[in-house]
């Protein structure tokens, strides 16, 4: 409902003076004449944070109409507020800033929509404070958010916070993503030379340093700590993620009507290509032996390898969760989060519909990310005897555990029952694989493996794409095409050898 009522009205003035310099302002002898002085409006408004009282006054019209007119939109601005004192200081001071910069009187239809948002009512918004209101508002999961809020916080409010909103440009975010590649330069010469002077800080021989060596290490490690430390680049796949979270921020923008243009949907950029897994072939592994180097981003171990490596975690209390993720492809935090209810062993089903992640350091139950991660898979004879052994172990952890077991309903918990930190499962991983001779690899690309696996055995991309739930077979194919080409040897042989070659054979 509309507040109350404020004192106001319009009014007829001159600015003629009398001997004593004095306005006459409304004791002008000229005042009654139709063409002689000028129309003001008054309008009380809502008290400021210091509690004094304030009144909106303009004057220069030609008619009361037009006073009028004015007057009118002020009032319905300030019935908009209703009864809330907050809404009614937002408005009061959205006016009073109107009437001290001379601006022209708003929409009424515009405040209101601002109102509603909570963002400032005087146009100045800043792409910051956009931000800041948006994230507030997201209803997205907590990991999601704070993907989020690390964009908003490391790059787009350093680079862009300060600019208005409605005047945010393509040139804007060009400057911001080319601040951002000098930057990289910036931390891959750092780390060069960080690298390089690390070299200088070790003796290059055994045994203990003698005087002069002492000396001149202390030195070079002296010049060491001064250097900054070892920091990422923000590559093309971050910055594309960084544009698309201030795209979405301000497509909510134009939802609300504050902005009618998205730049971050018009600036061009290079386009961020997935990273291929590559095979740990033995030429590889030399090189890396070699080196210390992996060829790519992403390395995934051959079966032999996957079979070195369980052997070697057999004795872990871990070892069922690594062999599901092998060989069926399941995720960290679908792993850690895998239900006995969700696990039908005599079927040979297991069906993916929570999972645990990390929220800062703190363990989240939450479902999957994507519709298509959730589904049913099959599981084989192996597979099912091994979760049948892991069910055996956890009652003899539950009997051990008396009254301090925790019923989680989990599959892999802690030896009281209670959530495995997913942190938990990739340290232990890294522990066995250290105790081997194996290339690294990281646990989450045991999902690989297991697309490797199934590719090795006959398996094809629907198949491979339906086992890791992949939301396109065109995902489940960009991102292992190259990798499955290098295990197709098999079948290239097997194919070359249905073809009876009579005359081949003669010569050979």
């Amino acid at each position: 409902m509309p507040g109350p009522r404020r004192a106001g009205g319009i009014s007829k003035r001159c600015e003629c003076r009398g001997e004593d310099g004095k306005r006459l302002a409304g004791s002008c002898p000229d005042l009654p004449k139709k063409n002689h002085g000028r129309f003001r409006l008054i309008q009380e408004l809502p008290p400021g944070e210091d509690g004094k009282r304030r009144r909106f006054e303009r004057t220069g019209y030609d008619t009361s109409k037009d006073a009028q007119k004015d007057l009118d939109r002020i009032r319905a601005i300030l019935d908009l507020a209703g009864d809330e004192e907050d809404w009614l200081r937002r408005v009061g001071d959205l006016l009073a800033g109107v009437q001290k910069e001379r601006r022209e009187i708003p929409d009424p239809t515009e405040v209101s929509r601002k109102l509603g948002v909570g963002v400032p009512l005087d146009g100045k918004m800043t792409v910051g404070e956009w931000l800041d209101t948006w994230l507030a508002g997201k209803k997205t999961r907590a990991t999601t958010n704070h993907g989020y809020g690390s964009h908003i916080r490391v790059h787009l409010r350093p680079h862009l916070g300060h600019l208005r909103l409605d005047r945010l440009g393509i040139p804007h975010l060009e400057d911001m993503f080319t601040a951002i590649d000098e930057r990289n330069e910036t931390v891959v010469a750092e780390n060069a030379a960080r690298r390089e002077q690390e070299a200088r800080c070790t003796l290059g021989r055994p045994g203990a340093p003698k005087a002069k060596d002492r000396a001149r290490l202390a030195e070079e490690r002296a010049r060491l700590a001064e250097m900054p430390p070892y920091r990422k680049v923000t590559g093309k796949a971050s910055q594309q993620a960084i544009r698309t979270t201030l795209r979405t921020a301000l497509n909510a923008a134009i939802a609300r009507k504050l902005i009618t243009f998205n730049p971050a949907s018009f600036v061009e950029m290079e386009t961020a290509s997935r990273p291929k897994p590559m095979l740990w072939t033995p030429e590889r592994v030399e090189r890396w032996r070699e080196t210390g180097e992996a060829p790519g981003p992403v390395m995934v171990w051959t079966p032999e390898q996957l079979g070195t490596f369980l052997d070697e975690a057999e004795e872990d209390r871990l070892y069922s969760l690594f062999h599901t993720i092998g060989f069926r492809g399941l995720r960290r935090g679908e792993a850690v989060g895998q239900a006995w209810e969700d696990t039908q062993l005599e079927a040979g089903l297991l069906t993916v519909s929570t999972e645990i992640i990390v929220d800062g350091w703190t363990p989240v139950e939450t479902v999957p990310k994507t519709a298509g991660s959730v589904g049913t898979i099959s599981l084989d004879s192996v597979t099912v005897q091994v979760l049948r052994e892991r069910r055996a172990q956890q009652l003899r952890e539950r009997l051990a555990a008396g009254p301090k077991w925790a019923e989680t309903g989990k599959v892999w918990t802690t030896e009281t029952g209670g959530w495995l930190h997913p942190d938990t499962v990739s340290k232990t991983f890294q522990r066995i694989r250290a105790r081997t001779d194996l290339p690294p690899i990281n646990l989450r690309d045991l999902r690989h493996v297991a697309a490797t696996i199934l590719h090795a055995a006959g398996a094809d991309l629907h198949t491979i794409k339906e086992t890791l739930r992949h939301s396109t077979i065109k995902l489940t194919s960009d991102t292992y095409t190259s990798l499955l080409r290098e295990v197709d040897r098999t079948h290239a042989e097997a194919a070359v050898a249905l073809v009876p070659r009579a005359k081949r054979r003669a010569a050979e």
